[in-house]
């Protein structure tokens, strides 16, 4: 908009509420109708440059996880060209993008939630969990109620960034000018949330970037239809640009380009360590320091005291490490009990996971479906192995690929607390238990805080305050997200703001104005009323 003046409050942010799908619902119906039309249909998931859909003679099948069989869509592979053309369109794009007032950018993602609370739902939802084998709760939670939280919650922390403002004394007038960053900002997003990998790309966006995003091949579906959500949502051509091609050819165009100006990613701790390695390596290069953020890895904990009610943390244990798959990077997978409360948690929690009903997401009764692709099924089947060779399996155990990645939820008992399920991330239903003495609580904190070299999420359960402060202090620096009898996955945006450090990576917490702050660069400009005309301070008399 222009010729339009006021101080501008967007409307205020309101959590999404979720929907129960509950059997003969209204919700149920609908996505059950989405399900089965998506499910009959193979489609053309080409890039898109500059609001046009780029088609390419190289493709990739996607499958369903759970049913790797039944092909969904046909990714067109971009070349380097492609890729090529993918930057030049965000650098293209930048200078009208940026110069947008800041409120119209914002309406842009505002009607995009509006969108997805409304007609877009069942779509990004039968998307995502078609194509990442998510449970409708699963995909609810994330494609659709966390996704339209960013963007409420986005727009109201931009509007308080840019509210923030230096003092003034007399004669002059401070402003702080919170700019986009110089250059493009590569996205580069995982496939476990649909949600991060939006975020990750609309997020610089909001703030006057203009972004390539290269969405994992996994979420190709997902990411095709969000697509055309932002287009319909309004979203200028060339603001974001998919790019549909493997990660080393993206990065070798991307990362020592020139305009480079961030970097968005959340992936594996080894691909964000390369990625820094290389701006590092080209760092004379580059018309401004390249903005790094990053969320990675973890080896997630939950420590049970003595004192702890042993049904809330059988529950916690089994939500925490086996929702989707255990495929969050905030999912338990080490859990120190300590020895006196373990027959009972034991008894409840193998009895929980005995429950949990596995198969296809168009089931409702499933609990769990099929980890994401061949080579996660390869690295988990790897550990349940392990498990069966060097630790006793307690539940589960069993993987099963004839018709989908199938590996059942597992829980193994060690009997070192260095043992390689422990201190390895797996990324899978697998979650190692030690049993620890009950009378050894500190040291057995000092082993958790030493035992990973990630600091994501944990959690403690236990009826003693003064043992929770104490083991909140132990682990201060253990995890960037800490929970107190509840389990370590499920942050809310506006509520629990994400990210870890150490391994985990840099902390800079998505769904918080922290985030937002890194993709401003500030300009302070001081105007002064009535300047001086005389050059003398009046020392010099």
């Amino acid at each position: 908009m222009s010729g339009i003046d006021g101080i501008f409050s967007p409307p205020a942010p309101v959590n999404e509420p979720i929907r129960g799908y509950a059997p003969g619902s209204p919700e149920r119906k609908s996505i059950d109708k989405v399900l089965s039309r998506m499910a009959d249909e193979v489609i053309d998931l080409p890039s898109c440059i500059g609001g046009k859909w780029v088609t390419t003679q190289n493709h990739a099948d996607v499958v369903m996880p759970h049913d790797h069989g039944h092909v969904l869509g046909r990714i067109h592979t971009a070349d380097d060209d492609v890729i090529a053309s993918g930057i030049q369109a965000a650098l293209d794009a930048r200078a009208g993008w940026a110069a947008m007032a800041w409120q119209d950018r914002a309406a842009i993602f505002l009607k995009a939630a509006e969108l997805l609370a409304g007609s877009w739902r069942d779509v990004i939802n039968a998307s995502t969990m078609l194509g990442q084998s998510k449970t409708v709760h699963q995909a609810e939670i994330d494609a659709a109620c966390e996704l339209i939280d960013f963007w409420r919650y986005n727009v109201e922390f931009a509007r308080r960034l840019y509210a923030e403002q230096p003092q003034s004394g007399p004669g002059v007038w401070n402003r702080m000018d919170h700019r986009g960053l110089e250059g493009f900002v590569l996205a580069i997003t995982p496939f476990n949330f649909t949600s991060i990998a939006a975020n990750l790309c609309t997020a610089p966006a909001l703030m006057g970037n203009t972004v390539v995003w290269k969405a994992a091949t996994t979420q190709a579906l997902s990411a095709h239809y969000l697509m055309q959500l932002f287009q319909e949502a309004g979203l200028p051509d060339g603001v974001i640009n998919l790019v549909h091609a493997p990660g080393r050819a993206v990065g070798a165009a991307a990362l020592p380009h020139r305009d480079l100006a961030g970097v968005h990613f959340t992936g594996s701790t080894p691909t964000f360590q390369h990625i820094w390695r290389t701006i590092g390596q080209s760092i004379e290069t580059y018309r401004s320091y390249p903005r790094i953020v990053g969320e990675t890895g973890g080896k997630d904990f939950i420590v049970g005291h003595a004192s702890a009610d042993a049904q809330a943390l059988a529950v916690a244990i089994a939500r925490g490490s086996f929702e989707y798959q255990g495929q969050k990077c905030s999912a338990a997978s080490r859990i120190y009990v300590s020895s006196n409360l373990w027959p009972e948690v034991q008894e409840r929690l193998v009895a929980i996971v005995s429950e949990m009903r596995q198969g296809d997401v168009r089931d409702f009764s499933n609990f769990v479906s099929a980890v994401i692709d061949r080579r996660a099924y390869d690295k988990i089947s790897g550990y349940v192995q392990l498990a069966h060779d060097t630790a006793t399996v307690l539940a589960g155990g069993t993987c099963d690929d004839k018709t989908g990645f199938y590996i059942a939820p597992t829980v193994v008992q060690v009997e070192e607390p260095n043992h390689r399920l422990m201190t390895e991330e797996i990324f899978g239903p697998v979650t190692s238990v030690y049993v620890f003495d009950e009378n050894q609580y500190e040291e057995t904190l000092a082993l958790v805080d030493q035992t990973s070299p990630y600091a994501l999420t944990g959690a403690v359960f236990a009826q003693d305050r003064e043992v929770l402060a104490a083991t909140s202090a132990a682990l201060r620096q253990s995890a960037g997200n800490f929970y107190i009898n509840d389990k370590p996955t499920g942050a809310v945006v506006g509520h629990q703001p994400f990210g870890g450090a150490r391994a985990s990576g840099t902390n800079d917490k998505a769904g918080s104005i922290l985030n937002l702050q890194r993709w401003v660069s500030p300009r302070s400009i001081k105007e002064t009323f009535h300047p001086p005309h005389n050059w003398r301070y009046p020392f010099l008399g």
